[in-house]
């Protein structure tokens, strides 16, 4: 029997693979339902709910007020836009005015936990592409902006630090000096992530090219922040539909051109430098004044509606609350990036090969807290 004969009867059999919700490169407790031909992808299913938070339902219960710190457990990664949008519809929709200092340290906190959660994206889509070392130097530079927060607010993550009326605490002495040296350091470092990263002719193959979204795609699924601007969308709410005071700053929207995995990656690192950029002039104007409207002992907001939106780390986080008199809101709905930025990537695998995915969807930088709040 001839080689030729042999190989005229294989054949490649359709698979089903349950990759999650227990994989590790899930980044949570998310279960792919992958069919496959060989090592392609023909279909790909993704299966949440594993983490469902019951946000919603327990806002409606317990209050605006008790509520507001369960939002750091939505995007843990990014606690304080989560916080930030849900006082943003509260006070939207009771009229309450923040104080002018308040609004600049807002500022200041989202921007370095922004940076804080793209240091955890680059570092852990560095690993599961088998580059360890990126991981290691991303959790090196965002130790100290942990630190910062602990002296801010006494936590690490699950700060509280933004109230319905302003924020929990003032700057203490020397956290100004501290936040500027920890932003130079950290800015100083990036191009060292680009020479292990991006110039890395081995982890460059595994990402250059694969799993593109298109704009239009983006678009039609919802798609937000980073990964919609990979994509070349050109929207970013700090700057499109301003809050707080972000119009006074001066920075720029990084985009893609392929949308691809690289992409994805590097627009993550530019927008690093601009948040340091926009830390450095928040610091620089700071007003005094207080930092916490007074708030009745039993806050109730009046009937109506209100959204609050503002620009997290993955994307718009959007609260949508119906008030009807009460210490609740009678209606809550979280608009949360991660699940609108899954939903893009679902149909993206199709045609990649399964070691792909593991890039495709570190790329996308999804919280599954954020996915099933």
């Amino acid at each position: 029997m001839s080689a030729m004969d042999v190989i005229g009867d294989i054949h490649q059999e359709e698979m089903l693979i349950n990759m999650g919700p227990q994989h590790p490169s899930t980044h949570g407790v998310l279960r792919l339902v992958l069919r496959m031909r060989g090592e392609v992808i023909e279909e790909s299913r993704f299966v949440i709910g594993y983490l469902h938070r019951n946000h919603e339902k327990i806002s409606e219960q317990k209050g605006w007020i008790r509520a507001l710190p369960l939002t750091d457990r939505v995007d843990y990664l990014s606690p304080i836009t989560c916080e930030w949008a849900m006082a943003l519809a509260a006070e939207r929709l009771a009229g309450v005015e923040v104080p002018e200092r308040a609004e600049w340290l807002r500022v200041i906190a989202a921007e370095l936990y922004r940076i804080a959660s793209h240091l955890v994206f680059a570092g852990t889509f560095g690993t599961d592409l088998g580059a360890t070392t990126l991981f290691l130097y991303c959790f090196r530079e965002r130790e100290p902006i942990l630190d910062i927060f602990e002296k801010l607010t006494g936590q690490r993550m699950t700060c509280h630090y933004v109230r319905i009326g302003g924020v929990g605490w003032d700057l203490p002495p020397g956290l100004d000096d501290e936040i500027r040296r920890v932003v130079d350091v950290i800015e100083s470092r990036l191009p060292e992530y680009d020479d292990l990263f991006t110039n890395n002719r081995i982890l460059r193959a595994r990402v250059e090219g694969v799993g593109p979204v298109t704009a239009a795609k983006a678009r039609a699924f919802g798609a937000s922040g980073p990964v919609a601007r990979a994509s070349g969308v050109d929207f970013d709410l700090r700057r499109d539909d301003p809050y707080g005071v972000y119009s006074r700053f001066e920075f720029d929207i990084p985009l893609g051109q392929q949308g691809d995995c690289l992409d994805r990656f590097t627009v993550r690192l530019e927008e690093i430098r601009q948040s340091a950029r926009i830390i450095r002039q928040a610091l620089d104007g700071l007003p005094e004044g207080g930092v916490r409207t007074k708030l009745p002992a039993r806050f109730k907001t009046p009937e109506g509606v209100a959204y609050g939106a503002v620009e997290g780390a993955r994307g718009e986080i959007g609260y949508y609350a119906v008030g009807d008199g009460s210490e609740a809101p009678y209606r809550l709905k979280i608009r949360s990036p991660s699940f609108s930025n899954l939903a893009v990537i679902e149909d993206t695998l199709i045609g990649w090969k399964i070691a792909d995915v593991v890039a495709i969807l570190g790329s996308v930088d999804i919280v599954l807290g954020d996915v099933d709040r």
